[in-house]
C-alpha cells in the first residue's frame, strides 16, 4: 500500500509483528550461521517493515527494475534483515535464510550483488549515501521518474567524511527523491558512539546540511509511516530521518547493552525467540503487499557506444591526451544520451568539460570531493541506466581507493580517468603528480587500465573503456605528444602496438605515454650506432599483452621499461611478471624511485632517470651483459 498521513490500526498492527518477525529470522540466520549481527538488525526492524511493506513501491520478483524505488543498506554488517524483509516479501523461501554466509549461498556475511535485489556491495561504511544521490540524480534529471531512493546508514558511520560529502551533494541538487535514513541505536563496534542519542545534534547538522531533518522514534511504525510520508511530500530538498532506535531491541538482557556487536545471541536465543513470538498478534503470513510503482520506466541501451566520428588528427600533430580525452568523451556524449560525465572541479584541466560546454545535462559536477565523486558515479551506473566517466588528477584518485575498491566488488561498470600523471607535469611538484595510480588500478580485481600514447590511441580507449565491462582506468598526460598513429588505426583491449620494428633487434624497450617517446630518441640514437632496438606502447597496462613475450625473445631477451610512475606496480612490474620465468630474458626497469621536486618537465624526466639519455644508457647496460 502507498504512504499515506492515515494508516489503519490493523495495518500498523502487522507492520509491528513483521518487524518482530524479521528480528526473529535475523536470529535464527546468525545462530545457524555461528555469526553475524542480530543486534545491529534489531534496532532497524520498524524501519524496514515500514520501508518494505508499506513505503517502497517495487516488483517483488523484479527487483532489479528500473521502475522500483532503490533501497541501499550502507550499514551492510545487518545484510541479516535485508534479506528478511526480501523472503518475507516472497522473492524467495524464508527457509533459504538459514543457509547465511555458507560458501554455497548468496547470501553473505555482507551484502553483494550476486544477490539480485542487491545493487551495490556495502559493508565499508559511509559509502552508501553518495550510491544513492547518484542513483537519485538519475531518477530526478536523467530518467525523469518518480522513482525514489532510500539509504539506511548506522550511526557509527556518520562519522564518515565520505558520507557529508554525500549530504552536501545531495543538497546542492536537490534530490528530494532521496531519503537518508540515520539508525541511531547509541552503540558502535567497540563501544558508544560519539553522539550517542543526542538527537538535537544530528538534526542540526543535517539542518545545516539543507536536508529536512525529522527525528522520529525509530522503533514506532506509525511515526515512521508519516515521517515517510512527509518526505515525499517534501519538494526541493533531500529528507533525512534521523530514528532514535535500541541496539537488541526487544532482546531481554541484551537491548541497549554493550558488548552485543557481531555476536549471534546463543544460549540466550531460545528465551529472546520466545519473548518476540509472544509479541506477535497474527502468527500466520504476511498480509501486507508491497506496491507496484506507478510508471513504467523504459529500458535504456548503452551497448556498443561509439565516437560521433573518428579521431581527425595530423601524423606529428602535437596534442595532449588529456585533450584528446576530452575531444572523445565529447563525441561519445553526443552519441548517446546515456553517457555521463562527471569531474571534481578540475574539468577545465581533465577536459571534460567540453561535455559540459556541448551537452550539458550530460555533465555532473561533484567538486572536490573524489570519494563522493566515485560514488556517485557507480550510483549513476546502477541498473545499467548511463555509462560514467568520473574525471580528476590520476594522484587524487588514492583518496577514494575504498570507494573503486568497493565498486569492483558491486560489479559495477565504472570508467576513471586519471590527468597530469607523473613527473611530467612540471612545476607543480610531487603532491599533483600522479605516481601510483597505475599500481592502485592494477590491483582492483577486474580491471582495465589504458595508458594511451596519443590522441588517436587516447580516444580509441575512451571509446573501448564505454564497452568494457568492470573498472576502467584512463591515464592521460599534461604535456602534448606528438601524433604516431593513423586516425583509422585499430585498438583492442590487451593488444600492444609495435612502434618500431627490424628483423635483427637487439633489445626490446617498452614505454607510455612520454616515456614511450622517450624509448623512441633511445632508439634513434641505438640505431646511429647500427643497434637496432624494438619500441612496444602497451596501450593497455592490464591486461598486457602476452605477445610481448615473443617479442622479448626476439630482440635477444633483453628489455628496458621506462615509466613516468613509481617503480612499484607499475609498467616495470607488469612487463616483469609477464616475463617471470622466462629463460635467457633479463628486464631493467626505468622509474622515478624518489619523491620528486617542481621544475620544468624536460628536466624532471631527465633528472629523476626517465628521459632518452638514461634509456640509452640502460640499453647499452643490457647489450654487454
Amino acid at each position: 500500500m502507498a504512504p499515506t498521513t492515515q494508516v489503519s490500526p490493523d495495518t500498523l498492527s502487522e507492520l509491528r509483528d513483521i518487524a518482530n518477525k524479521l528480528r526473529i529470522n535475523s536470529i535464527t540466520s546468525t545462530n545457524e550461521a555461528k555469526s553475524g549481527h542480530p543486534t545491529s538488525c534489531s534496532s532497524m526492524a520498524e524501519v524496514m517493515s515500514v520501508l518494505f511493506f508499506h513505503t517502497m513501491r517495487y516488483k517483488v520478483q523484479v527487483p532489479k527494475d528500473p521502475s522500483n524505488d532503490r533501497f541501499i543498506l550502507s550499514k551492510g554488517h545487518a545484510a541479516p534483515i535485508l534479506y528478511a524483509a526480501w523472503a518475507e516479501a516472497g522473492l524467495f523461501p524464508v527457509s533459504d535464510l538459514n543457509n547465511l554466509r555458507k560458501i554455497t549461498s548468496d547470501l553473505e556475511g555482507h551484502p553483494t550483488p550476486r544477490l539480485n535485489f542487491v545493487d551495490v556491495a556495502t559493508g565499508s561504511l559511509g559509502q552508501g549515501l553518495s550510491v544513492a544521490a547518484g542513483m537519485a540524480y538519475v531518477g530526478k534529471y536523467i530518467d525523469n521518474a518518480p522513482y525514489r531512493v532510500y539509504c539506511l546508514m548506522g550511526d557509527g558511520e556518520s562519522a564518515e567524511g565520505s558520507l557529508w560529502e554525500a549530504m552536501h551533494f545531495a543538497s546542492k541538487y536537490n534530490l528530494d527523491n532521496l531519503v537518508a535514513i540515520f539508525d541511531v541505536n547509541r552503540l558502535g563496534q567497540s563501544e558508544a558512539t560519539a553522539l550517542q542519542h543526542n538527537m538535537d545534534v544530528y538534526r542540526k547538522r543535517l539542518e545545516a546540511f539543507g536536508f529536512n531533518a525529522l527525528v522520529v522514534d525509530g522503533h514506532d511504525v506509525e511515526e515512521l509511516c508519516k515521517a515517510f510520508h512527509e518526505a515525499s511530500e517534501t519538494k526541493g530538498r533531500p529528507t533525512a530521518i534521523i530514528a532514535k532506535t535500541f541496539k537488541g531491541k526487544n532482546f531481554p538482557s541484551i537491548e541497549d547493552q554493550d558488548n552485543w556487536h557481531g555476536k549471534p545471541l546463543a544460549d540466550k536465543s531460545a528465551a529472546t525467540l520466545e519473548h518476540l513470538r509472544n509479541l506477535l498478534k497474527n502468527n500466520g503470513p504476511t498480509q501486507l503487499i508491497p506496491s507496484k510503482p506507478v510508471v513504467e520506466v523504459p529500458a535504456v541501451n548503452i551497448s556498443d557506444i561509439k565516437l560521433s566520428s573518428p579521431p581527425a588528427y595530423k601524423l606529428g600533430e602535437s596534442i595532449a591526451t588529456r585533450l584528446a580525452y576530452g575531444n572523445a568523451l565529447q563525441k561519445l556524449a553526443q552519441a548517446n544520451s546515456r553517457v555521463i560525465a562527471l569531474d571534481g572541479d578540475t574539468k577545465n584541466s581533465t577536459f571534460s568539460d567540453k561535455v559540459l560546454k556541448n551537452t550539458p545535462k550530460q555533465y555532473i559536477e561533484c567538486y572536490i570531493a573524489e570519494q563522493n565523486l566515485v560514488g556517485v558515479a557507480i550510483g549513476v551506473a546502477c541498473r545499467d541506466r548511463a555509462v560514467t566517466f568520473a574525471s580528476t588528477f590520476a594522484c587524487f584518485f588514492s583518496r577514494a581507493f575504498d570507494q573503486i575498491r568497493m565498486g569492483a566488488i558491486s560489479q559495477t561498470n565504472l570508467n576513471c580517468c586519471g590527468s597530469h600523471a607523473g613527473v611530467s607535469i612540471g612545476e607543480d611538484g610531487p603532491s599533483q603528480m600522479g605516481l601510483e595510480d597505475i599500481a592502485l588500478f592494477r590491483s582492483i580485481a577486474g580491471s582495465t587500465v589504458f595508458y594511451p600514447s596519443d590522441a588517436v590511441s587516447a580516444e580509441r580507449a575512451v571509446e573501448l573503456a564505454a564497452n568494457t565491462k568492470g573498472i576502467c582506468f584512463i591515464r592521460t598526460s599534461r604535456p602534448n605528444t606528438a601524433v604516431l598513429y593513423e586516425n583509422d588505426a585499430v585498438f583492442q583491449v590487451g593488444k600492444a602496438r609495435v612502434v618500431r620494428k627490424s628483423d635483427s633487434d637487439k633489445i626490446l624497450l617498452i614505454g607510455a605515454g612520454i616515456t614511450l617517446y622517450e624509448a623512441l630518441a633511445a632508439a634513434d640514437e641505438l640505431a646511429k650506432s647500427g643497434i637496432n632496438a624494438r619500441v612496444i606502447d602497451p596501450f593497455t597496462i592490464k591486461p598486457l599483452d602476452s605477445a610481448i613475450i615473443e617479442h622479448a625473445k626476439a630482440a635477444g631477451g633483453k628489455v628496458v621499461t621506462v615509466e613516468d610512475h613509481y617503480p612499484e606496480g607499475g609498467i616495470g612490474e607488469a612487463v616483469s611478471s609477464l616475463l617471470s620465468g622466462l629463460p635467457n630474458v633479463v628486464v631493467k626497469k626505468l622509474a622515478v624511485t624518489e619523491i620528486p621536486r617542481s621544475g620544468p618537465p624536460t628536466v624532471l624526466i631527465e633528472k629523476y632517470g626517465i628521459g632518452a639519455s638514461s634509456v640509452l644508457k640502460a640499453a647499452q647496460e643490457l647489450l654487454k651483459q
